[in-house]
């Protein structure tokens, strides 16, 4: 009998995962990549012994990334070495000295109480509920696809739903426990990757510090783009086939199923449809319009996370002061904040992020050079131009030097910025965000974008916009979740 042949369009991480699914699931698998390379976000830039990762440079919820490579009988280390790092970050106040978070929570308890006494005991009492919602909610809802209502049964339950903090802010829940506002930008900070602020996002997201303060924060050794490695690996293995700088520019459906697709190369029979590319960019550009399951109002009205401005650094020298990851909270987060999500506009005084790789990894700088990417959280969409671009590299070079008291400037090798217009060049990205839809209430679980199309009967969607959401263990999840549910479907 003859396999069914499956399409994906996308091979970022969930594409990838998808399309090893599906040929696990004994389906024959064409993947379709706009670009050179697989991994969507999670992919790598070179340079004269330089290795930028130009995506996500957070390895947390290691537990769920391992389950998904047990499920296809590998493991982490088949593919990389993990390590986790210690301190997990370090965080720029303004007012004092930078705080090394430590890997080991007895660190963490004694910073605590001496900037609050009696916090080490409320931090237990806090995680220990955020345990409870990262096991119910990354191992248990996040699981589901939330398209019938037996999904949506535990939710039914009203002590459960009270228990998981659906109705109250993170902010709300953390001063419930904290009054000293450096412990509260602390526990407040995990959210950032969720697009959102701390008063917008629903309490179950705790569960990102049981991740942070419980799991710790990894990395792997030769960079982030070893998942894709991994990945792209097992789904060849599995016989998957890569169809790279070929764009889908069109998809054929008719009879309400889908028929087949047309490339930037060729015109390509398939029997089904994973599309794990923008969601938004799918329906409303590629998709007929009478299969649209979703109006260009209805994607106008949702609220979007940041988009980013980044910079990939090669520096010949080491810069004293940084660890691996680095949190410059020296500046206002609620007007950083505001200029966001309330009156979009470039921030004046942002926040920012710096990862600096080659404090753990010599493979990815020459010896004695540092890397580093940088990255300004920003509302998406905003218009932007070389001279905003050299602008801000210049702002976020002056406070590094000043906080670490090293001139960095005179030291750069290599400087590449990468921002909205390039996030929606290179990937379709939605308004040219980061991280697919905020985590709001009503973008929470169920009320994101549907996995399956009410109209057509064989596609179904995958990746940051829909189910379970933005970052890597979601799309991995989502991945698996999107070609289990087409291969029942089809079979």
């Amino acid at each position: 009998m003859n396999k069914p042949r499956v399409s994906i369009i996308g091979s970022g991480i969930s594409g990838l995962i998808a399309a090893s699914t599906a040929a696990q699931n004994g389906c024959e698998v064409d993947v379709f990549e706009k670009n050179a390379e697989p991994g969507g976000r999670i992919r790598a830039m070179h340079y004269h012994g330089f290795t930028f990762d130009m995506g996500p440079s957070w390895y947390w919820m290691p537990d769920i990334i391992e389950d998904h490579f047990k499920k296809f009988g590998h493991t982490t280390s088949d593919f990389y070495e993990l390590v986790q790092l210690d301190p997990s970050y370090s965080v720029f106040w303004k007012d004092e000295p930078p705080l090394r978070v430590p890997a080991d929570l007895t660190g963490m308890y004694d910073w605590m109480e001496a900037k609050e006494p009696g916090s080490s005991r409320k931090l237990e009492r806090f995680l220990d509920q955020a345990r409870m919602k990262y096991e119910v909610g990354m191992w248990d809802l996040a699981q589901k696809p939330m398209q019938k209502p037996i999904d949506y049964m535990d939710f039914s339950l009203v002590g459960k739903a009270f228990r998981m903090d659906l109705f109250k802010s993170m902010h709300r829940h953390i001063t419930q426990y904290f009054k000293d506002p450096h412990i509260i930008s602390l526990l407040s900070f995990p959210v950032l990757f969720l697009g959102g602020t701390a008063r917008q996002i629903p309490a179950l997201y705790s569960l990102m510090n049981y991740a942070d303060l419980k799991l710790g924060t990894w990395y792997p050794m030769g960079g982030m783009v070893k998942l894709t490695e991994a990945w792209h690996q097992i789904a060849t293995e599995l016989g998957v086939r890569f169809h790279f700088d070929e764009e889908i520019r069109e998809i054929h459906v008719n009879d309400d199923r889908v028929k087949a697709l047309k490339t930037s190369k060729k015109y390509f029979p398939t029997e089904a449809l994973i599309a794990t590319g923008d969601y938004h960019h799918v329906e409303q550009e590629l998709l007929p319009s009478y299969y649209r399951h979703y109006s260009e109002s209805y994607w106008q009205k949702r609220t979007m996370s940041p988009s980013s401005l980044l910079f990939y650094i090669g520096v010949n020298t080491k810069v004293p002061g940084l660890t691996h990851h680095n949190l410059f909270f020296d500046e206002d987060l609620d007007r950083h904040s505001y200029s966001i999500y309330t009156e979009p506009e470039w921030p004046r005084k942002p926040l920012f992020y710096v990862c600096c790789p080659s404090k753990t990894d010599d493979s990815v700088a020459p010896d004695g050079f540092e890397n580093l990417f940088v990255l300004i959280p920003i509302a998406p969409d905003l218009d932007e131009t070389p001279e905003i671009h050299e602008y801000y590299f210049d702002l976020i070079m002056q406070r590094m030097e000043k906080r670490l008291n090293f001139n960095i400037r005179p030291h750069v090798l290599f400087k590449k910025s990468f921002g909205v217009q390039d996030f929606k060049r290179a990937y379709n990205s939605f308004k040219g965000n980061a991280y697919g839809l905020a985590n709001t209430l009503n973008q929470t679980a169920g009320l994101k974008p549907a996995m399956c199309p009410k109209n057509i009967d064989n596609m179904v969607y995958a990746g940051q916009l829909t189910v379970p959401g933005p970052g890597i263990p979601p799309s991995l999840i989502s991945g698996r979740m999107a070609a289990d549910l087409l291969t029942k479907q089809i079979a």
